[in-house]
């Protein structure tokens, strides 16, 4: 173990105790220069409660330039570790400090920082302590007055929290602005922009009628791409108040875009900070996928409003009590968008992406979990997916007018305050009279639960029985589980007339297993279970090809019958894995069914049909061979290539669009559309190539423009190399567009993908220090399955080389970029050794942050 982390603290939940001190009033005033910002701080305390302990503020990086107490200069405080203690006689009183920090040298980007020539802050969850010395904790709340002095040529633009109040010019070619927030809020909340900005402005009145004045403020060139995120905006301002009664409290409501961010997004009280990524948006530059991404994280920002700001967590193990609620409006308001169907297939998709195998690993943790050493490793698809599956199993279980009255009196009585994941829950069962003590364990206990499903039939008496199983595999820590409460929407159906032969039903399974019979079921009935993927589960059932193939095509669930066809592809691509057993026409006729089916939404159909990916066929199988996953993948994709290369050909050419327009009718045809060209590159036509790259050249949107650019840039196409230049060389200088650049290549199915990653390492636009860029090129190859487990161990040690070089610059993205090698136990015996070498090796290294040692100790021992 490094020296630096001989002893790693462990926070535990069990431990928590409110604060000794609180800070009803916080007033700043800070001085900015890039290289030494001076803040002065005052803190109106109080004590809380009889603790008779001194004050004590956290920091970290500052220098102390002075204290005073009530007016008065002292010398008896101290400094434990990064700790300040400051001795306090008395119940009340007024505590001043002054400090100095550098935020040019802050490449961690949390605290105050600089980002393309403007200062900007990321306090959550614990930056706040590295702009000034305070009880940074999320049950510490204050009201903030903030003054900002800057040089006026280059910081003309100062914002921070809540409302202006006054701002003005001195002689010395300097400003100062000052800002004030009326609503109490934790530390982690406090936001500061100060640089050359422009600003689209809108307004929006409120369902009061209060007038609310909305700015997005980015650099000057980028101006013309924010027009989406404003109408993003309204549309969500709009959508709180219709469905959730939530109206915006202050008089402007501002949105800053910067380059360089941790994280997507943070919902600063009244002054969102967001990643550039989800602000910037033009047909030419942004896919629909990013115009979707957009519009959901202005939303998922905008909403934390309520769900996070007025009602904030009273420790970080409460996370999802904001996050997972958030995630669960956002996304409903995107579901309203558009395709709501489709919306739950992209949710879903993503939870098995990214939330099903951690909680099938070493770093499994509760949505509510017990104990961390770094916080910020707890920022995880558990905390906000799984969070907010949760919170929609309770919307079924409650239904809609329940789980309405429901939010409306968790936010009138915890206005204000800072609550807990209990305190959300036992609103729901007040207002609904439920009991819901047993649905409390999918707070408390990790893992997804398995649920065996098996049906059968009596013909002669008109009977159906269904078994039904769960089981919670052993996780870490947590070896023996309890039944989990699983809402499961179900529904029969006549496998010979295809009507339906009983209603929709909500059954709550609770219990290890349960019998279910059916009367009157007067022909052999096939099982659609989990619709509309009620319960956050695997389902393993006894239905057989036709009867999937039957769902595909018969069922009235949308997501149901999506999933029947994607279990169909997967079962079919976990037998030739295993065994090298074709079983591809029974795909074959059941795509082929979707796509004549001319009811379909064209946006579904295309979902529909798409393969499991390799990483998702890997997860079904007790050890993970990479290669022939992907040599039964591609077999599959051939096939379906080859056999409906008519129909394939045919829908290419019938949804071509005369001009780009953003709507869901004309985004479902884009998709289609190019799902069609990836099959037809599949089927191995040789006029494929020449189709790509006509398309490429020719797209006035960068949907269709990536789209050529992937089917090229993962063959041995001709054009492949004059495709990858022009992309770059027609965007060099747009940063976002040339991370898309590096993650095509770094997600490339080619047999050279992981010699064309570590060279793309050397590239001159490459660097470490940006975290968009990280994750573009060493992120997306730590997904990519097969390049990343190549059997010599090349991606292992490219990936913990970057890692121990980004740690130096930002432990946050480097712990969040290394799950990839903590999957070594289901890997062979030769890869699982490479990989955990490569672990042992990060661990050992000296210096190591506690963000990086926490991921990769957890990840050998788990």
């Amino acid at each position: 173990m490094p020296n630096s982390l001989a002893a790693p603290q462990t926070i535990r939940r069990g431990d928590y105790r409110p604060p000794a001190w609180m800070v009803p009033e916080t007033r700043l005033d800070f001085d900015l220069d890039p290289a030494a910002t001076r803040v002065h701080a005052t803190l109106t305390v109080t004590r809380n409660g009889a603790d008779a302990g001194p004050l004590r503020l956290d920091g970290a990086g500052q220098a102390v330039q002075a204290v005073r107490v009530d007016g008065v200069a002292v010398d008896d405080w101290a400094l434990e570790g990064e700790t300040l203690i400051v001795p306090l006689a008395g119940d009340a009183h007024v505590v001043e400090t002054e400090v100095t920090i550098a935020p040019d040298r802050n490449t961690q980007l949390m605290g105050l920082y600089a980002s393309g020539g403007i200062l900007c802050t990321q306090c959550e969850a614990e930056g706040f302590r590295r702009i000034t010395y305070f009880p940074d904790r999320p049950d510490v709340l204050s009201r903030y007055s903030v003054r900002m002095t800057a040089d006026r040529a280059r910081y003309p633009v100062l914002l921070s929290n809540g409302d202006p109040v006054a701002s003005g010019v001195q002689d010395d070619g300097r400003h100062w602005a000052e800002w004030n927030d009326p609503f109490p809020k934790p530390s982690y909340l406090f936001a500061l922009v100060a640089g050359e900005l422009a600003v689209n402005r809108g307004s929006f009145t409120t369902q009061s009628g209060r007038a609310v004045e909305l700015g997005i403020w980015v650099r000057a060139t980028d101006l013309p791409r924010t027009d989406h995120a404003l109408h993003a905006l309204k549309l969500s301002m709009a959508w709180d108040e219709r469905v959730y009664g939530r109206e915006y409290d202050l008089d402007v409501f501002n949105i800053v875009a910067v380059d360089d961010f941790n994280f997507g997004a943070m919902e600063n009280k009244g002054l969102n900070i967001f990643n550039s990524r989800y602000i910037l948006a033009d047909p030419d530059t942004a896919t629909d996928y990013d115009y979707d991404a957009i519009a959901a994280v202005v939303a998922h920002e905008y909403f934390h409003n309520w769900t996070g700001n007025r009602i904030t967590c009273r420790d970080w193990f409460q996370l999802s009590l904001k996050e997972g609620f958030t995630v669960y409006r956002d996304q409903s308001f995107s579901a309203d968008q558009g395709s709501a169907a489709v919306k739950r297939i992209e949710d879903v998709r993503g939870l098995r992406a990214s939330q099903f195998p951690e909680d099938a690993g070493p770093l499994a943790h509760p949505v509510r979990p017990e104990a961390y050493q770094e916080i910020n490793n707890f920022y995880t698809a558990t905390i906000y997916n799984k969070g907010a599956e949760l919170i929609r199993m309770m919307a079924t279980i409650l239904g809609p007018t329940d789980f309405r009255a429901a939010t409306d009196l968790y936010f009138r009585e915890f206005d204000g305050t800072a609550a807990t994941c209990e305190d959300f829950v036992r609103c729901m069962e007040r207002a609904s009279g439920r009991d819901l003590s047993r649905f409390r364990l999918w707070y408390s206990q990790a893992g997804t639960p398995r649920l065996s499903a098996s049906l059968l039939h009596s013909a002669g008496g008109g009977r159906a029985t269904l078994r039904l199983a769960q089981h919670v595999p052993a996780t870490p820590g947590q070896p023996i589980k309890a039944p989990m409460v699983l809402p499961l929407k179900l529904r029969l159906f006549g496998a010979e007339t295809g009507r339906p032969l009983t209603e929709e039903r909500l059954v709550l399974l609770d219990e290890a297993d349960e019998t279910l019979v059916f009367e009157a079921v007067t022909e052999r009935p096939v099982l659609s279970i989990n619709r509309g993927f009620s319960a956050p589960v695997v389902v393993e059932s006894d239905r057989s090809a036709a009867d999937l193939a039957f769902l595909s095509a018969q069922d009235d669930d949308p997501f149901a019958r999506y999933e029947a066809m994607q279990q169909l592809m997967l079962d079919t691509l976990v037998a030739a894995t295993i065994s090298g057993e074709d079983r591809h026409q029974a795909v074959v006729d059941a795509v082929a069914n979707t796509l004549d089916d001319p009811e379909l939404d064209r946006a579904f159909v295309a979902e529909a049909v798409l393969l499991p990916s390799e990483a998702f066929v890997g997860d079904q199988l007790a050890e993970v061979d990479p290669e022939a996953i992907h040599q039964a993948r591609e077999a599959l994709r051939r096939a379906l290539g080859g056999a409906l290369h008519d129909r394939w050909a045919h829908l290419y050419a019938a949804n071509a669009q005369g001009g780009y327009v953003y709507s869901p009718e004309a985004k479902g045809k884009r998709r289609l559309r190019n799902v069609a060209l990836g099959y037809l590159a599949a089927s191995g036509a040789p006029e494929v190539g020449a189709l790509a790259w006509r398309q490429f050249e020719a797209a006035d949107n960068m949907t269709d423009r990536q789209a050529a650019l992937n089917t090229l840039a993962n063959g041995d196409f001709a054009e492949r190399p004059a495709a990858l230049d022009a992309f770059y060389r027609r965007y060099a200088g747009n940063s976002l567009v040339i991370d898309k650049w590096f993650q095509t290549q770094a997600l490339s199915t080619r047999d050279d993908a992981a010699d064309a990653v570590v060279a793309l390492a050397r590239h001159p636009d490459f660097t470490l220090a940006n975290p968009n860029r990280a994750r573009a090129l060493v992120g997306a190859f730590g997904v990519n399955q097969r390049a990343f487990n190549r059997a010599d161990g090349a991606g292992y040690r490219f990936l913990a080389d970057q890692l121990l070089q980004l740690d130096r610059l930002n432990p946050q993205t480097a712990a969040k970029l290394l799950p990839p090698l903590g999957r070594w136990r289901r890997f062979d015996a030769p890869r699982a050794a490479l990989m955990r070498a490569e672990l042992e090796r990060i661990v050992a290294q000296p210096g190591l942050s506690k963000d990086l040692f926490e991921q990769a100790s957890k990840s050998l021992a788990g």
